[in-house]
């Protein structure tokens, strides 16, 4: 019942918006958000535009324990806040400089971003990766994404010039290789003319289903680019990248984890691995500061 009900969840939304049911423009925001603008002018912006966890702080220069800055990456129909109410107040406390961004934003639709074209998407990280730099002073950061953001970097670092300033990409239940939805994907030909409305609406849905013209060029001539270390995190209960081995990466540098290898007893699925995991959290923390890695358990916090 719990994967039932949590599929449900993750899909109704996207259901509504490839049928078009959100169709009203947002009121134009009050204020700008510190994802999307400057470093520059972030000094000026009004305090709540400021998580109060303490996360996207441009002022804030990495420690000689954490020396790059770590850019949080949403998944498909999160947003740089709430997909990060979790994992970025943990890292926060553990002394890292931590930024997060939208990305894919569609006219008309708030809060729900990551539904534009993946390259642009890509693009827009670009963008922000090299913002945080210039804030921090620093030449590299290190990247964790969940979902669709944990495969959209990849396109970053090949084909936007990212390879040079990522030190190490952290996927929890990236869909690197795609999804089938289990098996939804594979009805879309039965239904005429379905296919063409998620690429003219949502393309960055159309960009996820595996076999998509995005993702062959992408894993065309290997899954990873040299000097990036690679993470993965995996759930056997995903139920949106699924088959969920799909996710895992191969080639040099790169580690695959399966979270009920670490604990038996994890039972999240694909939303959770991203908000609430304390178990996926702590690996995290490991691949970002391998050195200091302590075994992950159960009982990790």
């Amino acid at each position: 019942m719990k994967l039932r009900w949590s599929r449900t969840l993750t899909l109704l939304p996207a259901l509504a918006l490839a049928l078009g049911v959100t169709t009203t423009a947002p009121a134009a925001a009050a204020h700008p958000s510190p994802a999307t603008t400057p470093a520059g002018d972030v000094a000026r912006l009004p305090s709540h535009s400021t998580v109060r966890s303490g996360w996207n702080n441009y002022s804030c220069k990495p420690s000689a324990d954490h020396p790059r800055p770590v850019v949080l990456v949403h998944g498909t129909l999160g947003n740089a806040i709430d997909n990060w109410l979790g994992l970025a107040p943990y890292l926060v406390a553990r002394g890292y400089c931590v930024f997060s961004l939208d990305y894919g934003q569609l006219p008309g639709v708030p809060f729900f971003h990551g539904l534009g074209p993946v390259d642009a998407s890509a693009q827009q990280l670009a963008t922000y990766v090299d913002r945080v730099l210039a804030a921090t002073g620093t030449s590299k950061v290190d990247l964790v994404g969940h979902s669709q953001g944990g495969m959209m970097p990849r396109v970053y670092m090949k084909f936007h010039g990212g390879a040079g300033k990522v030190n190490a990409l952290v996927g929890l239940a990236p869909d690197n290789h795609g999804t089938d939805l289990n098996g939804l994907t594979r009805l879309l030909p039965y239904f005429p003319g379905a296919k063409q409305y998620l690429d003219k609406l949502t393309p960055g849905l159309s960009d996820q289903i595996a076999g998509s013209e995005v993702l062959n060029r992408l894993n065309e001539g290997g899954d990873t680019v040299p000097g990036v270390h690679y993470t993965v995190i995996a759930t056997k209960y995903d139920e949106v990248v699924t088959p969920y081995r799909t996710t895992f990466l191969d080639g040099p540098d790169v580690r695959n984890v399966v979270l009920q290898d670490l604990c038996s007893a994890d039972f999240s699925e694909h939303v959770a691995i991203g908000l609430v995991d304390r178990i996926a959290f702590h690996e995290t923390a490991n691949a970002l500061d391998p050195a200091h890695a302590t075994p992950t358990t159960c009982a990790s916090r």
